[in-house]
C-alpha cells in the first residue's frame, strides 16, 4: 500500500513539471526580421522572449497541449535577444 501513495506522489510530482513558468510576456506576432532570419514551418503568429534565456518561443498548439517552443534559424539555432552564456 505504501508503495502506491509513493508511486501516486511521484506523478504528482512531475505533473507540474509540465506547466510552463520560464515564459513570461505577452506572446504577440513576429517582427519583419524575425520572419527574415527564423526557419520555415513554425507558426510566429504568437511569438515571446523566455525570461529564463532571452531567446524567442511561438506558442505551438499540438493534438494534446499548447506549449512554447524554441524559433530556431534555418541551420537550426535558437533566435535570441542577447548572447547565451
Amino acid at each position: 500500500m505504501q508503495m502506491k501513495w509513493t508511486l501516486a506522489l511521484v506523478g504528482l510530482v512531475g505533473l507540474t513539471a509540465c506547466a510552463d513558468s520560464s515564459s513570461s510576456g505577452n506572446a504577440g506576432p513576429a517582427s519583419d526580421r524575425l520572419r527574415e532570419v527564423a526557419a520555415p514551418g513554425q507558426d510566429l503568429s504568437r511569438v515571446k522572449v523566455d525570461a529564463a534565456n532571452g531567446c524567442y518561443v511561438y506558442e505551438y498548439r499540438g493534438p494534446v497541449e499548447t506549449t512554447y517552443l524554441p524559433v530556431r534559424t534555418r541551420d537550426g539555432r535558437p533566435v535570441c535577444t542577447r548572447k547565451q552564456s
